[in-house]
């Protein structure tokens, strides 16, 4: 008995070892999926839990993040006045009718062999070129494939072979106090290593973007940073890092990062159907407090769960044809709960439009679910 307990116990540590290693020097070993017909490497669910924390260096897990991170050159053409020629218009104004080139610089993550890359929609909105250099100094002009200004998310591609890939990891098995490594070109000085700690999830009304579920985080995060990579211990990309908080505009301890879950969400609808779809259900949503408690009588029970309270419906939108009233307190939609707006309209863009789904509602002193069927959001129009 004990002979074949060892050999087991053996057999264990042997395999558990292998994993390391391969999830080290090869993580394209992990195996290959599908994002709206791009593919990528993921690694497995629970990898972040795996085994102890490495001590000391974490240069295994930046020297395979590193290779994936480009950095990005933007330029935008001068826009003169018309009226930059005319004698009288330089009489009065002089020069100020012409304006000089702008150039931009940023971040992205090579996620797919094919030449797939993530970044920041900010690093290259408005751009008329756009130049990707690679960490092995190659370099090459970047189509854009699509944006997602709600969530702050840009696809770009390029046309190189042999490119390195980065491993896309579990973000939702993150925990406050787990290490990372951010991963960029800040300031334009060249490709940084900064490392840290997670320091809180799911961050938002931050003002930022319209759908914000951050991770924050201490690793340094400075201009040029943005698209770059947030990753974990193993070199798995865990978000794209997006803002800092600072005076000064530099780094103060305070970064956020866009989950790769919700990069995932809008890499699949971009490269499927050109545009991400949200859903919809026609609702004017407010912060309860004890005030709108009492106009709207609402018994001391619905509190209890926090929610959002409902105080405008759209007439014959989503949520009226499924019957939610004004006063109506949303504590969870499709299972998920929601304490505040930014969640709920989190939550409900993530529903498929035509699909039915439940919405947990306290009415008064009852709690119900009502099954709403989403429309589609519309994307807001652009001022000009």
């Amino acid at each position: 008995m004990k002979r074949t307990w060892l050999l087991f116990s053996q057999t264990v540590t042997v395999l558990v070892a292998a994993y390391f290693v391969v999830a080290t020097l090869q993580p394209q070993w992990l195996g290959t999926s599908s994002i709206g017909g791009v593919s990528v490497i993921e690694a497995p669910a629970s990898s972040v839990q795996l085994g102890p924390r490495p001590a000391g260096t974490f240069s295994s897990a930046a020297k395979i993040a590193s290779a994936a991170v480009v950095s990005i050159n933007t330029s935008k053409a001068a826009v003169n006045n018309p009226h930059a020629d005319d004698p009288w218009f330089k009489f009065f104004f002089g020069d100020q009718g012409r304006s000089e080139p702008q150039g931009g610089l940023g971040s992205g993550v090579i996620i797919s062999a094919t030449g797939y890359i993530l970044t920041n929609n900010h690093v290259v909105e408005g751009a008329d070129e756009i130049e990707v250099i690679l960490n092995d100094t190659r370099k090459a002009k970047a189509q854009v494939i699509g944006t997602d200004p709600d969530t702050d998310l840009a696809i770009l591609k390029i046309n190189l072979d042999k490119l390195p890939v980065i491993v896309l990891g579990n973000s939702d098995a993150l925990q406050i106090g787990d290490p990372v490594l951010a991963i960029g070109n800040p300031f334009g000085v060249g490709q940084t290593v900064t490392g840290g700690i997670v320091s809180a999830l799911g961050r938002n009304q931050l003002g930022i973007n319209t759908f914000e579920n951050f991770i924050q985080t201490d690793a340094a995060i400075n201009p040029g940073n943005s698209g770059g990579a947030l990753v974990d211990v193993n070199g798995h990309l865990m978000g794209i890092n997006t803002a800092i908080y600072s005076r000064s505009g530099g780094s103060m301890g305070i970064g956020f990062a866009i989950p790769v879950s919700t990069a995932k969400q809008v890499l699949e609808g971009i490269v499927k159907d050109g545009q991400v779809t949200r859903g919809w259900i026609g609702v004017e949503p407010q912060e309860l407090n004890a005030e709108l408690a009492e106009t709207f009588n609402i018994k001391p029970a619905a509190l209890k769960d926090g929610g959002v309270i409902i105080i405008g419906v759209l007439q014959n939108g989503p949520a009226a044809q499924a019957g939610i009233q004004p006063g109506d307190v949303i504590t969870a939609v499709n299972g998920k709960s929601v304490s505040n707006v930014s969640q709920l309209l989190t939550a409900v863009a993530a529903l498929k439009p035509g699909t039915p789904a439940p919405l947990t509602v306290w009415r008064r002193d009852r709690q119900t679910d009502i099954a709403v069927t989403p429309g589609k959001r519309q994307r807001p129009r652009v001022q000009r």
